[in-house]
């Protein structure tokens, strides 16, 4: 039985999957479900995830969730190269590190700017405040900074001179906000240089593809039809205001 993957790709951690899949040649069926339209919520998914959940797996009988333990899961399956997940204990240290530290910060910072600034003005229709728009930019930026100067400082990638799962996954993450038009990458050298990096490391057409939908998620939210969110937004309104 091929593996299958379960994805929704404006979600961070399904395009840290799905690149790393498709980087590492690693044969699967897409299955795509639409977060937006509520599709993980359907009978079916929810007896292969019970927490309704993307990314997930399908391998036969074994079922997975968590982009990390996923990735991770596919790399020793697979036989990835050690650069992904280093067998060096300091270097994967380093990308188990990143992995720890970005569940409770660049990534729900992102998301809560991509949310603000677009989402939930834009699409549901609901003023946000000022206040609440400059404290999330303040903590992103603050995030940004500890990517900078504590994960990266002079090196190439963040576990040494290769890119690593700890590099696929901060890149992802940083690119949400970017979907709702704001250039984290403006005034912060450093970042863009390591940007580029990781673009070349994951090859320019993988990278552009992954990134095509939350970059023109501008253009979506002119289209969209706030209707289809309204199962969401009592949850999304208590969480972000």
């Amino acid at each position: 039985m091929v593996l299958e993957i379960y994805l929704d790709l404006l979600s961070q951690p399904c395009r840290s999957v799905y690149i790393f899949a498709k980087k590492n040649n690693i044969p699967f069926e897409y299955k795509k479900l639409s977060l937006m339209a509520g599709e993980h919520y359907g009978e079916e998914f929810g007896k292969i995830n019970m927490m309704r959940k993307v990314p997930t797996i399908r391998d036969g009988d074994f079922c997975l969730s968590e982009s990390v333990a996923i990735m991770q899961y596919l790399a020793e399956k697979y036989g990835a190269s050690d650069n992904w997940y280093p067998a060096d204990v300091q270097k994967r240290a380093r990308v188990n590190e990143y992995l720890s530290w970005q569940h409770s910060a660049i990534r729900p910072h992102g998301s809560k700017v991509f949310w603000l600034r677009l989402m939930i003005p834009k699409v549901m229709g609901v003023e946000v405040p000022a206040e609440k728009m400059d404290a999330a930019l303040e903590d992103l930026n603050n995030s940004l900074k500890l990517i900078e100067e504590k994960f990266l400082q002079d090196r190439p990638f963040i576990a040494g001179d290769q890119i690593s799962l700890a590099d696929l996954v901060a890149i992802v993450e940083i690119m949400q906000p970017v979907g709702a038009g704001l250039d984290v990458f403006d005034g912060r050298p450093k970042l863009s240089a390591w940007k580029d990096r990781v673009r070349a490391a994951i090859g320019a057409d993988l990278f552009d593809e992954v990134h095509q939908g939350i970059l023109s998620a501008e253009e979506m939210a002119q289209t969209m039809d706030g209707s289809k969110l309204q199962h969401f937004k009592p949850r999304i309104l208590k969480l972000f205001l």
